[in-house]
């Protein structure tokens, strides 16, 4: 009662609207965020992220439109929240003490550990006693430099740097290069993160956990925190919650540490000198330069010399008469290969049913690379007489298996195919593409330094860019419709 009496005085005589009214009334929800693995970056699909994805479920329940302001540094969110140029920070932002007294806060929808991550082979470093005297590098203004401004008064010695114009993965990849000894980070960041720097190990995890929670600008106004509050109680029940916090954080590990080290260094040593032809072939045929990028470095790890038993050579390892077909004349050349490769896909993609999805055709097409159009229509139709869609990718690749299988080939009109092999071939293409989306769209350093310098770049803490994001979409014409 004493609180409705005291909203009633301090809006008696001003009729402006509430948070929440304003919102409804313009008909957008402004959210503060930045671009990263726990909020939101562009995938190959599209916007994406936790933060991303549950901001937008809110917008939906308060029946308005998304509109998102990517802050260039993390201590801008609270600067536009004040300024009144968003409504509210959805960027991972951990509720510490200290940030109570600066924001309003929702009801916390995620709990983390605050972790110490060092290079595997780097110092030994196993307490926060063992980082004074260290290069100690993280976010200004973060929850992990109040965690290290709590633990100074009993760790004489402990410094850091604190740096407002990097992102968590520029500090990953100085750790990982040995420019700085230690860094902070969210466990969950770092489940995210962890297979794309292989490098980096756990030191030791600091005491307590963190509640992550959206916050609202400071004042008696909380009418769209309250909102928030009736919405994360019905995305946690209904289960909402849990499948995007799931989807992101669960199971992200997808190739083994050894491989992606090695593709790490393929990355810093190979692709920046094809980098261009990969851009160039994907702006003319249409096609994604990153998913071309992938083909390459399963076909030949981007070594332009590659050579099979089978004759198959070059970037993009074309077969003599393919290259013949194409009008390719040195398949040994990266920039003829890269674009005979390009066009040959973009062949077999148009070559496949309109009625197919976009995603569904292009791993059908990259199939077809691998093993022939013959082939693939094989599995397609052995997909329709085991009752099966031929036209999703995830039922024709488990016909694949079967070219091989005799009970199954010898009722095709092409015989026999090492479908596995394909099947594992598009699923490596994949991972890669992923990958490099991430690298991408994240402006990793390593790519950054693509377009900026040559490669074998030494990182430093003072070598940190920024570069325009670039996001391109695959698409392409249909031809050809009917049956399988």
């Amino acid at each position: 009662m004493l609180g409705a009496v005291s909203l009633i005085l301090l809006y008696s005589g001003d009729d402006r609207p509430s948070v929440l009214d304003q919102v409804e009334q313009r008909g957008s929800l402004t959210v503060l965020t930045r671009n990263g693995a726990s909020s939101y970056y562009l995938g190959a699909d599209g916007p994406t992220g936790p933060e991303y994805e549950l901001a937008r479920a809110f917008s939906e329940y308060l029946g308005v439109n998304l509109e998102l302001k990517v802050a260039d540094a993390f201590s801008h969110l609270a600067q536009d929240l004040t300024a009144g140029r968003g409504d509210l920070i959805a960027a991972n932002l951990s509720r510490t003490r200290r940030r109570e007294f600066q924001f309003n806060f929702g009801p916390d929808y995620l709990e983390t550990e605050i972790l110490a991550v060092t290079r595997r082979r780097g110092a030994n470093i196993g307490s926060l006693a063992d980082l004074a005297g260290r290069s100690v590098m993280v976010i200004g203004g973060s929850s992990y430099e109040e965690a290290l401004q709590q633990a100074r008064e009993q760790v004489p010695g402990l410094t850091w740097e604190a740096r407002d114009d990097v992102g968590i993965e520029d500090l990953l990849q100085a750790v990982s290069d040995g420019a700085v000894d230690a860094t902070l980070i969210d466990s969950t960041i770092f489940r995210i993160n962890r297979s794309f720097y292989p490098r980096l190990r756990i030191a030791f995890t600091l005491p307590g956990s963190v509640p992550h929670a959206w916050a609202f600008a400071p004042g008696p106004d909380d009418s769209l925190a309250q909102k928030a509050r009736a919405f994360f109680l019905q995305v946690r029940e209904d289960g909402r919650l849990a499948e995007v916090l799931d989807r992101f954080y669960v199971d992200v590990e997808r190739l083994g540490q050894f491989d992606m080290f090695h593709f790490l260094e393929r990355v810093r040593d190979r692709l920046p000198l094809l980098i261009e032809a990969f851009r160039e072939a994907g702006e003319v045929y249409d096609m994604d330069w990153r998913l071309l990028a992938a083909v390459g470095y399963q076909e030949s790890q981007w070594d332009p010399e590659a050579s099979s038993y089978t004759g198959v050579r070059g970037i993009m390892m074309l077969t003599e008469q393919t290259a013949k077909q194409l009008g390719v004349a040195d398949r040994l050349d990266p920039d003829q290969s890269i674009d005979g490769g390009a066009r040959y896909l973009r062949r077999l993609h148009d070559r496949l049913p309109d009625r197919i999805a976009d995603a569904d055709r292009m791993w059908m097409a990259l199939a077809a690379y691998n093993l022939g159009m013959g082939h693939l229509r094989d599995a397609r139709r052995l997909t329709q007489k085991r009752g099966f869609d031929p036209d999703r990718w995830a039922d024709v690749r488990q016909s694949l298996d079967l070219l091989s299988q005799e009970k199954w080939h010898s009722q095709t009109r092409h015989g026999y195919a090492r479908g596995f092999e394909a099947k594992q071939f598009v699923a490596n293409i994949q991972r890669y593409f992923e990958i490099l989306t991430w690298m991408d769209t994240r402006e990793h350093p390593l790519l950054v330094t693509q377009r900026h310098s040559a490669p074998d770049v030494f990182f430093t803490s003072e070598a940190y860019g920024a570069a325009p994001r670039r996001q391109t979409d695959a698409s392409a014409p249909p031809e050809e419709s009917g049956a399988p």
